[in-house]
């Protein structure tokens, strides 16, 4: 096959949010371009890192009597997803990062602004969907996790200076027909 420039693309997030979280039971899309269901909800800004996408296989090699390796057996695959949520106000980051029940908002009134309170404990955030949406041009990207879960929400600075961020990791796990995550690609070319 031969090199095709329109092959090379870059992957924005969609301005109307690149990290979407669903809530237990949200219909998955299955495209590229269908509006994410009712239940999904745009976490804001990601950090200028964006997305990192981390396969992993484990292997155990198998030798024969002699030392030749004869065989490789894979003994595990996992999926890890990261990137860093910014907006460090936004009641939906902070449900994601303390879970729901942790924490409560109080709308603005005339002598205050929204008020949130925020528990940190111990409780294990859930399994949910998530979507991620990029774009470049006309070409779509969306990679959809039907059951992922947080697994460890990184070191948070208060520097002046830096952004209050939440840097995250999901572990995507497999769904019920084996699979832990869906890619959807549209090249944005349509026939004349």
């Amino acid at each position: 096959m031969a090199q095709t420039v329109a092959n090379v693309v870059a992957a924005k997030p969609k301005v109307t949010g690149g990290v979407l979280r669903g809530a237990v039971g949200t219909v998955l899309p299955t495209n590229s371009s269908t509006a994410p269901a009712v239940g999904f909800v745009a976490l804001g800004y990601v950090g200028e890192d964006g997305l990192t996408y981390t396969p992993a296989r484990s292997t155990d090699k198998k030798r024969a009597w002699g030392g030749d390796i004869v065989k490789v057996v894979q003994t595990e695959y996992s999926e890890t997803w990261t990137f860093t949520l910014v907006e460090s106000m936004n009641a939906d980051v902070l449900k994601t990062v303390h879970g729901t029940a942790n924490v409560a908002t109080t709308a603005a009134t005339v002598s205050t602004g929204t008020l949130q309170t925020v528990k940190s404990n111990g409780d294990v955030l859930p399994n949910l969907p998530w979507v991620f949406d990029m774009i470049e041009g006309a070409t779509k990207r969306r990679v959809v996790l039907p059951n992922a879960q947080i697994t460890e929400v990184g070191e948070v600075q208060f520097t002046d200076g830096e952004l209050v961020a939440y840097p995250v990791t999901l572990e995507a796990f497999e769904d019920a027909t084996g699979n832990n995550s869906y890619t959807y690609l549209d090249d944005g070319v349509f026939t004349p």
